[in-house]
């Protein structure tokens, strides 16, 4: 089964945009071993409420398989590092 990783942003935010690219090389880079879902929690009430049941209070926040892992943008070499381990 595929690693779960959601990245939780908003469309202001100067720190998204990173943390959604270092996502995208770890997709890249590991393919169909982990599903990347974005949330831009400031786009829906879904999006939020989803931010609201993890108690996410800063963006952007990564979170894998159901556990907040990265708050703040990390390094795609970061990112990678800690999926493997979970493989």
């Amino acid at each position: 089964m595929a690693i779960k990783v959601e990245v939780f942003s908003t469309n202001s935010c100067p720190h998204c945009p990173a943390a959604i690219d270092a996502a995208q090389v770890a997709k890249d880079k590991l393919g169909d071993a982990i599903d990347v879902e974005i949330f831009k929690i400031d786009e829906s009430m879904e999006n939020r409420q989803k931010a609201i049941d993890y108690q996410i209070m800063a963006v952007p926040t990564i979170v894998i398989d159901g556990e907040v892992t990265f708050v703040g943008a990390p390094m795609a070499d970061e990112l990678i590092q800690e999926l493997e381990s979970k493989l």
